[in-house]
């Protein structure tokens, strides 16, 4: 099954972008849940702590709180949902290593910032959550992923748990030649940074945007440093901390907007869309205020942002996660949720 929209008058961002919906993609991406979920059960067994993490993205660099801001004088067309008007929202942030398991910074990883928006109005797309005050965004250091869809992702996630055994069970997944072109992506690593303050974050997927389909981004303001010298198990965490210490941290959220099937595809996700091809348009602010995360204050506000799930899916209608590897997050999340036993979500009237 295909979802089209239609073009756009001249002038306007393209609207005929498209997901292609399989008819079997609700057993396909419940199997693949359930497989994530196996792993983040068997890891709980192995824990010392004896209870489950995320299924990905276990371990936090840091959970501290920040304001985001809507700009105003947007153009008529990015006026969409939440970004209708300029306004502030309270924000929960939390940084992380992509890893299932907890493990030294130091270690060639993903890293992402995940941001819950509250206090924010209209219906929201999970069932049951409709009337949630929230909305989350979820971003990595990469533009695009190495994989075309969640097919490969969870193939490489499981392969990747048995490190021994990797390559004989990504082929088994995927094919001789698919696994070697895939290994050969992998193998580029992960982008490198000295500090999360100075990092810019990519949605690397489509969001719905109104009638339009985008990427979002958040661009650091401050300069990036060099990567050098040997770092803490935790120096991420540590980094961003001394950084707050000192003032605030500030990021400029900017998004794209879909162009066309070639350039900017909904579907597959190991295609970057290009600044050249899609400009970004910046239209929000995210600030990190002074604070000190070491504080009493700042080790609470932390455990607490530890226990809330974010999810891509916590969102606006207008808003809404596109594409096979985020209809596919859709499963896994609420499942890993479940597992975890994740806080509820917050309202806005809680006291930290």
């Amino acid at each position: 099954m295909s979802e089209t929209n239609v073009r756009s008058p001249a002038g306007l961002p393209a609207t005929d972008w498209r997901e292609e919906i399989a008819p079997d993609e609700t057993e396909r991406f419940t199997h693949y849940a359930e497989q994530l979920r196996a792993l983040q059960r068997d890891r709980a067994k192995k824990s010392s702590k004896g209870a489950a993490d995320r299924a990905l993205h276990a371990k936090g660099q840091a959970g501290v709180e920040g304001e985001f801001t809507v700009l105003p004088e947007l153009p008529e067309y990015a006026r969409v949902g939440l970004f209708a008007e300029p306004k502030t929202y309270r924000a929960y942030v939390r940084f992380s290593n992509g890893a299932g398991a907890r493990q030294h910074d130091a270690k060639d990883d993903v890293r992402g910032i995940a941001i819950k928006l509250v206090g924010v109005d209209g219906k929201k797309i999970i069932p049951g959550m409709e009337d949630a005050k929230t909305q989350d965004f979820l971003a990595i250091l990469s533009a695009f992923t190495p994989f075309v869809g969640p097919h490969e992702f969870v193939t490489v996630v499981r392969a990747a748990a048995n490190p021994a055994l990797l390559l004989p069970r990504l082929i088994k997944g995927l094919g001789f030649g698919p696994s070697f072109k895939l290994l050969k992506k992998l193998a580029g690593g992960f982008p490198k940074i000295a500090s999360v303050a100075t990092a810019t974050y990519y949605s690397a997927l489509p969001i719905q945007f109104g009638p339009y389909a985008v990427h979002y981004a958040l661009r650091a303001q401050s300069k990036a440093e060099p990567v050098s010298g040997k770092k803490a198990a935790d120096h991420f965490g540590a980094e961003l901390a001394d950084h707050l210490r000192k003032g605030p941290v500030v990021y400029d959220f900017r998004v794209q907007f879909f162009r066309d099937e070639k350039t900017t595809p909904i579907e597959d996700a190991s295609v970057e869309w290009r600044e050249s091809d899609a400009p970004f348009l910046t239209i929000a602010r995210l600030t990190i205020p002074q604070q000190d995360p070491s504080s009493a204050k700042g080790v609470k506000l932390a455990s607490f942002i530890e226990g809330l799930s974010f999810d891509p899916w916590h969102a606006q209608v207008e808003l809404k996660p596109l594409g096979a590897m985020m209809r596919a997050r859709n499963f896994a999340y609420r499942l890993s949720t479940e597992e975890r036993k994740a806080a509820k979500e917050p309202d806005g009237t809680e006291e930290l």
